[in-house]
C-alpha cells in the first residue's frame, strides 16, 4: 500500500530519509515546519511537543479502554482469525493515519473537519461532524463506564471494613466515585487547551497499560481453576462473531479523529518526523494488544469476559492494582476525546468567532456533564465498545481517509494507484453497516447486555 501513496511526482512516502521525504526542502521550510491557519498564518495548535512526548499522545490514544476487550474479541472471532484481524487492523491503521497526514499536506487544511469540508463541502463536514463527535463522546463515556466498573470493588476490597458503614458504602459506591473522579480529575485536565501538555498523564498512561498487561500474565495461571477455562476446553480457531469483533479491535486502534492535534503538537511537525512516530507507537500498540489478547483468551476462554480484567476474582492484590491503574489511565485519556468533541463543537459553531475563555470553559463543562450522566446510568462497556467502533471508528479511520485521498490527488479517480484506497473504503463501509447491525441486535437480545446501572451501588 506504502508504493501508492503519491501525488503529481512529487509525494512518495514510502522512503523515510531526508532525500525521499513527501517534500522538497522549500516546502519542508514554508509549510512543515509550524502548522498555520491558511487564513491567518497563526497556528493552530500550540507546537511544542518533542518526538517523545508526541509518540507518548498517540500511544495512549492508541491503546485505550478498547484493549480489556481484546481477548473477546479473539473469543468472538476465533484465535486464528482474531490475531489476523488484530495484525491486519493495526497495519491499516497505521497505513491510513499516514494518507490522513499526506491529505493535510494536499489540501493544507489542519483539521479532520476542514480537510472533510475541503474534499466534500458543508455535507462531508456534517457527516463528519457526527461521527467525530460520536466517536468522541463513545471514548469519553466508555471511559466513565471503566471508572465505574472498577474503582468502587478495589475501594471495598482494600478497605472492607469502611465499606460496611454507611458513609463507607455512599463514598465507595459506584455514583460517588463516578463523579468524584469525573469532576476532580478528569474535568481539570479536560481544561487544557494544547495536547502536547498532556504528555506527562499520556507517558503514565502507557506505564499503566504494560502494569495492566504483566499483572493479567501472572496472575492468570495463580487464580481459583475454576475461574479459568475448562481442562480440556478447545481452543476455538474460527468463530461466527467476527464483524462484532472487528468492532471492538477497530475501537481499540483507531485515533484518527485526535491525530491532527498530536500531528499539530509536534515541534516541527514535518512528514518524516510523524510517521516515525506513527511507526513506532502503532507497533509498540499491536505488540501489547496481541499480548494481552492471546495470554487473557488462552487462560479463560469460552469464559472470557467483555473486560478481561473482570474475570479475576474481586480480591486480588495485583489485579485490584492493575484495575485502579487502568482507571487513572482512563481519566488521563478522557482529556484527549474531550479535546476532540470541543474542536467539532468550535468547527461547527464558532469557527469565525475569537477563542473565548468563557466559551471554552463551558463547552468542556457541558460535554464532561453529559457524559457523566451517560456514565452513571450506562453499565455495559460491551455495547459501548461494540457500537462506537463499528459506527463511528470505522467510518473515521477506513473511508474518510482514503476518499478524502482519491478526491485530491491528480490524475484518474479509478486507476491502479488508487485501487488500495477503494478497497479500504469497501472495507470500512462492510465493517461499518454489519457491525453496527449485528451490536445492535446482541444488544436487544442478550439479557447480559440489558440494564440499567440505577440499582447498582
Amino acid at each position: 500500500m506504502d508504493g501508492s501513496i503519491e501525488h503529481a511526482g512529487h509525494f512518495r512516502l514510502r522512503n523515510m530519509d531526508a532525500a525521499g521525504s513527501s517534500f522538497s526542502a522549500d516546502h519542508s521550510r514554508d509549510r512543515t515546519d509550524h502548522v498555520f491557519d491558511r487564513e491567518s498564518d497563526t497556528p493552530v495548535h500550540t507546537g511544542g511537543a518533542s518526538m517523545i512526548s508526541s509518540f507518548f499522545n498517540l500511544t495512549n490514544a492508541i491503546v485505550g479502554a478498547g484493549v480489556i476487550g481484546l481477548p473477546y474479541a479473539i473469543r468472538q472471532a476465533g484465535f486464528i482469525i482474531g490475531v489476523l484481524m488484530i495484525i491486519v487492523l493495526a497495519q491499516l491503521v497505521d497505513w491510513t493515519l499516514r494518507v490522513l497526514a499526506l491529505n493535510s499536506k494536499l489540501s493544507g487544511q489542519q483539521t479532520y473537519q476542514g480537510l472533510v469540508e475541503h474534499c466534500f463541502g458543508r455535507t462531508g463536514l456534517l457527516a463528519n461532524s457526527f461521527f467525530q463527535g460520536a466517536m468522541a463522546g463513545g471514548g469519553m463515556a466508555s471511559f466513565i463506564v471503566i471508572v465505574g466498573d472498577t474503582l468502587p470493588h478495589v475501594l471495598f476490597a482494600l478497605m472492607p471494613s469502611v465499606g460496611q458503614t454507611g458513609f463507607g458504602q455512599f463514598v465507595f459506591s459506584r455514583r460517588f466515585v463516578i463523579a468524584f473522579f469525573v469532576i476532580f480529575m478528569a474535568y481539570p485536565l479536560s481544561l487544557y487547551r494544547d495536547v502536547g501538555k498532556l504528555s506527562k498523564t499520556s507517558a503514565f498512561a502507557v506505564v499503566a497499560m504494560c502494569t495492566i498487561i504483566a499483572s493479567v500474565i501472572i496472575e492468570g495461571p495463580r487464580i481459583d481453576p475454576e475461574l479459568r477455562a475448562e481442562r480440556g476446553s478447545p481452543v476455538v480457531l474460527a468463530n461466527t462473531g467476527v464483524f462484532q469483533a472487528v468492532g471492538i479491535i477497530t475501537f481499540a486502534f483507531v485515533c484518527h479523529h485526535n491525530s491532527f492535534m498530536i500531528y499539530g503538537s509536534l515541534r516541527k511537525p514535518t512528514l518524516n518526523r510523524y510517521f516515525e512516530v506513527i511507526h513506532i507507537s502503532t507497533v509498540i500498540a499491536t505488540v501489547a494488544s496481541l499480548i494481552i489478547a492471546i495470554i487473557g483468551y488462552i487462560y479463560f476462554r469460552e469464559k472470557t469476559q467483555g473486560n478481561i480484567l473482570n474475570n479475576f476474582p474481586q480480591d486480588n492484590l495485583l489485579i485490584n492494582i492493575a484495575r485502579s491503574l487502568f482507571a487513572l489511565n482512563m481519566i488521563t485519556t478522557f482529556p484527549m476525546e474531550t479535546l476532540v468533541a470541543r474542536e467539532v463543537i468550535d468547527q461547527l459553531m464558532f469557527r469565525n468567532q475569537e477563542f473565548s475563555m468563557k466559551r471554552h470553559v463551558i463547552t468542556t463543562t457541558v460535554l464532561c456533564a453529559l457524559c457523566l450522566v451517560v456514565g452513571e446510568t450506562v453499565c455495559n462497556l460491551g455495547v459501548l465498545l461494540e457500537l462506537t467502533g463499528g459506527l463511528s471508528a470505522s467510518f473515521l479511520a477506513f473511508i474518510l481517509p482514503p476518499a478524502c485521498y482519491i478526491k485530491l490527488c491528480s490524475g484518474p479517480k479509478l486507476s491502479w494507484k488508487t485501487v488500495p484506497h477503494w478497497l479500504c473504503i469497501c472495507f470500512g463501509f462492510t465493517v461499518m453497516v454489519l457491525s453496527t447491525v449485528l451490536s445492535i441486535r446482541h444488544a436487544v437480545v442478550s439479557q447480559e447486555a440489558n440494564g440499567s446501572c440505577w440499582n447498582v451501588q
